[in-house]
């Protein structure tokens, strides 16, 4: 299919339609990243079926999407002026224009809302701007960030801003592993929390499992050639029956599942060790994230790890989770994961209970936005408990 065409009257010219290009022209006119992009998907669309369109067309197909943000949004878009230029002079003696976009990240990075962040990285722009402002060093504009927080938007963002500094000068790090059984949408919350954090290393063991599989033929290991909640099936007979974990049908269930887990979990320590060793954040999410099967690596280095357990607390909702995924990933076969939906339960209702023993974080995720928000609660009270310096100590 030829791609769409934008046709400029005026300028008797005409380009392609890029959707990267109208996100970011959302963007610098105020609406924040993931409403441009959805805007500016939604067109894309449209125009797979409508076809070409004027640059006038285009404006008035967005002007009733974007109005939501505000006159001054539409009036920014409409009538795009050149920013003035703010150089932020850095401690390592280069120097760099002030960005909102990029502020704007560093702030969603620690914690604060993204419609909050936008706010505040426009108004600390204006006031920059108001004043006259050619030239700040990356201290001051930090100092000034903490204050404006302070005052706009209270006690905890503020911290929240000066913990993340504080951590970021460290070099130390982060180690996050997300768990969760199959539906808890442990791949989405992970991708979010590590576009906002800015960490570019993420790890899913299904991928780790793949890998293995290739390397190990299936008579030798059938247990890690199924899935998590079939392993037990593959298991010999004394140990389904004679080394249970506990009582009732559930314990051949568990078994296959922690047998599997083990085995993944020799891939996903070799992954966090690497990223150790290279002083890089990482996000490991998958299913056989167990929080006992790597709670020791901590032990011999200052990296930060911090572990989270994704629930999907009602039965109903778990299947419609699992149906919407299969319809988005024919691939995944839904109808296959809902005949074994009562082992998928279980097995999450044993994950569930080994995360409350060992003291790991339970969310439910019923809100991507909400629990977006919480596992970086999460993440922020840790880094808090590690780092507690004053504006001028850290800026």
């Amino acid at each position: 299919m030829a791609r769409p065409m934008v046709i400029d009257e005026a300028e008797g010219t005409r380009f392609p339609f890029l959707r990267g290009i109208l996100t970011r022209s959302l963007q610098t006119a105020g609406v924040p990243f993931e409403e441009a992009y959805a805007i500016a998907s939604g067109v894309r669309q449209e125009l797979d079926t409508t076809g070409d369109l004027t640059t006038d067309e285009l404006r008035s197909r967005l002007v009733p999407r974007i109005e939501r943000f505000g006159a001054e949004v539409v009036q920014r878009y409409l009538n795009p002026t050149s920013p003035a230029e703010i150089l932020i002079h850095h401690s390592d003696g280069h120097e760099s224009p002030f960005s909102r976009g990029r502020h704007r990240l560093s702030l969603v990075s620690c914690g604060i809302a993204p419609d909050a962040a936008a706010t505040a990285a426009a108004f600390i722009y204006e006031d920059l701007v108001n004043r006259n402002v050619k030239i700040l060093s990356s201290r001051d504009l930090r100092h000034l960030t903490h204050t404006h927080l302070l005052a706009h938007l209270g006690d905890e963002p503020a911290r929240h801003y000066l913990v993340w500094q504080e951590f970021r000068r460290s070099k130390r790090p982060l180690v996050l592993v997300v768990g969760g059984a199959v539906g808890s949408g442990k791949s989405t919350i992970a991708a979010q929390i590590a576009h906002r954090m800015e960490i570019v290393r993420t790890q899913s063991t299904d991928m780790l499992r793949e890998v293995m599989r290739m390397m190990m033929p299936q008579g030798l290991l059938p247990v890690l050639h199924t899935s998590t909640f079939k392993a037990w099936q593959t298991l010999p007979q004394r140990v389904a029956a004679d080394e249970q974990i506990g009582e009732g049908a559930d314990s051949a269930l568990v078994n296959g599942y922690l047998t599997q887990a083990k085995l993944v979990s020799v891939a996903c320590e070799a992954v966090i060790r690497r990223a150790l060793r290279e002083r890089v954040s990482l996000v490991l999410e998958g299913v056989h994230a167990h929080p006992g099967l790597i709670k020791s690596l901590g032990d011999d280095n200052d990296a930060i790890f911090v572990r989270v357990m994704l629930a999907v607390l009602k039965p109903r909702q778990l299947k419609a989770r699992i149906t919407g995924r299969g319809k988005r990933e024919p691939d995944r076969r839904a109808k296959r994961y809902l005949n074994f939906f009562d082992e998928i339960w279980n097995l999450q209702s044993f994950m569930l209970s080994e995360a409350d023993q060992l003291g790991v974080p339970i969310v439910a995720n019923e809100n991507v936005d909400d629990t977006v928000h919480q596992v970086m609660g999460i993440l922020m009270a840790e880094l808090a408990d590690r780092f507690d310096g004053t504006p001028d100590e850290v800026f």
